[in-house]
């Protein structure tokens, strides 16, 4: 690899004495790394599971380190939505901004999921995370990254940030910000990011960097905390992003980011966040900073401003969410057709809160907590059921990777073993033996675990597993 000159000199002043052990590092391979799902699977559990041998990562509780040579992705768990492949210190953000079931939770810049997968896992299905990505190709990514992780209390957006503020003011208690960047930090996976940084240097990003960053503050509720993070080393992507952001925000504050051995401090004024080396950790480059937004700052004067906009902030959201629900025609379960309440009836989904939609001959569920802001881009909004069409019930992908294991009246179990099980996933109609099940839809599951649909016809199964994630 050949280091940009400029960029050298950087680091020298970055790192003084660490310097060499910083090259020295980039002679090594990259780590690879899973994480498990834990809305489907303890990590102990796949541990168990799969046949391939795995180390975990230290820093993070459901995080693996593999051997490349084990191609994870070319295993049925993978298809089965149990782990997500991702590089060790990405895993990091996610695992560091608290976030806890009933939470109001928003990713900012999601695509392509690895962090906004963790961080609807660890609502464990009670509140609502929004997932947004300014790239609607990317934003499509994501949604399937989220449905093939089964988190049904989600909403995909593919806004821009001072939209997703003005829509929604002081809505969110966690907020992530993992900001386009320089990429510093890969350089050791792609080469391609050193060549390109002499085209894209440090400076390129700084105005989306703080204009997110500041679109964030905008969107928390106070008493919320927002992680910002990067993949790069740049000071100025980094520290000087956030001292800028707390300098013009009196009501924000650094509080320090959970430990770990091998973490190191940020720069200057602002020790407590997190700076991830490769001579350090086995992982990549990353920073990490965690803010809390005050109750109430300041004297009497702030404080009263303060709670006057948060009480104008509280009706605009209570008058838009009102807007948006009269307008999208919610229903209740039993206002929705026949069809879908009877093949409901025969899953282990917990329909009792949240609202019902129909649009376009599609059946969507809300969970309770979910919530869409009126003016907004989506191109999903919570769980996707299925179609309707001339009476009939179609389930969802989304629907059958929602599912906990044999969640279904009708299942066909397969072990990852079995060959007809890559041949489902690659779309094949498969034998069918045994006892007809109270509909002809068939959960198909691996091990247990939910991969997609597929429909009894005599003795063969039809395959309704999605064309666009088929095993290629």
């Amino acid at each position: 690899m050949k280091l940009p000159e400029k960029y050298c000199e950087r680091m020298k002043r970055l790192l003084g004495d660490e310097y060499e052990a910083y090259l020295k590092s980039l002679e090594e391979p990259a780590a690879c790394g899973l994480r498990v799902n834990r809305r489907k699977a303890a990590p102990d559990e796949l541990l168990q599971a799969v046949p391939f041998s795995l180390e975990r990562i230290p820093w993070t509780d459901n995080g693996f380190y593999y051997e490349d040579a084990a191609a994870p992705a070319r295993h049925p768990y993978y298809y089965a939505g149990l782990y997500y492949l991702q590089e060790p210190s990405a895993m990091t953000p996610a695992s560091r901004l608290p976030v806890q079931p009933g939470d109001r939770v928003l990713d900012l810049c999601a695509a392509p999921g690895g962090k906004a997968t963790e961080l609807g896992g660890r609502l464990g299905g009670k509140g609502f995370l929004l997932a947004n990505d300014i790239s609607a190709s990317r934003a499509k990514a994501l949604l399937k990254n989220l449905e093939m992780a089964g988190i049904p209390n989600c909403c995909v957006t593919a806004e821009r940030p001072e939209r997703l503020a003005e829509a929604c003011p002081e809505y969110f208690d966690k907020i992530l910000v993992d900001a386009p960047c320089s990429g510093e930090g890969m350089f050791r996976r792609d080469a391609k990011m050193a060549a390109r940084w002499e085209e894209a240097p440090p400076e390129t990003y700084l105005e989306v960097q703080r204009h997110l960053a500041e679109c964030a503050v905008r969107m928390l509720r106070p008493g919320g905390m927002m992680l910002y993070s990067t993949c790069t080393f740049s000071r100025e992507e980094n520290e000087e992003v956030i001292l800028g952001l707390l300098a013009d925000h009196p009501e924000m504050e650094a509080v320090p980011v959970a430990p770990f051995s091998g973490f190191a401090p940020g720069f200057g004024d602002l020790p407590e966040a997190v700076r991830i080396f490769p001579h350090r950790m086995r992982g990549e480059g990353h920073f990490l900073a965690l803010l809390r937004k005050a109750d109430a700052a300041g004297g009497p004067e702030n404080m009263a401003a303060r709670k006057e906009a948060s009480r104008v902030g509280d009706r605009r959201k209570a008058a838009g969410t009102d807007d948006a629900r009269r307008t999208e025609k919610a229903l209740s379960k039993e206002q929705l057709p026949e069809a879908v309440r009877d093949f409901l009836k025969l899953t282990t989904l917990d329909f009792s809160g949240g609202r019902f939609l129909l649009e376009r001959e599609q059946a969507y569920w809300l969970p309770e907590g979910v919530d869409r802001h009126p003016g907004l881009r989506y191109l999903r909004s919570g769980l996707l059921l299925g179609s309707i069409r001339k009476e009939r019930f179609e389930p969802s992908q989304a629907l059958a990777m929602a599912l906990g294991r044999e969640g279904f009246g009708g299942v066909l179990n397969l072990s990852a073993e079995d060959p007809l099980t890559v041949k489902y996933l690659k779309g094949e109609t498969i034998p069918l033996s045994g006892n007809a099940g109270p509909s002809p839809w068939r959960l198909v599951c691996v091990d247990g675990w939910p991969l997609g649909w597929g429909k009894a016809s005599g003795a063969a199964l039809k395959n309704k597993y999605s064309p666009g994630w088929r095993w290629m």
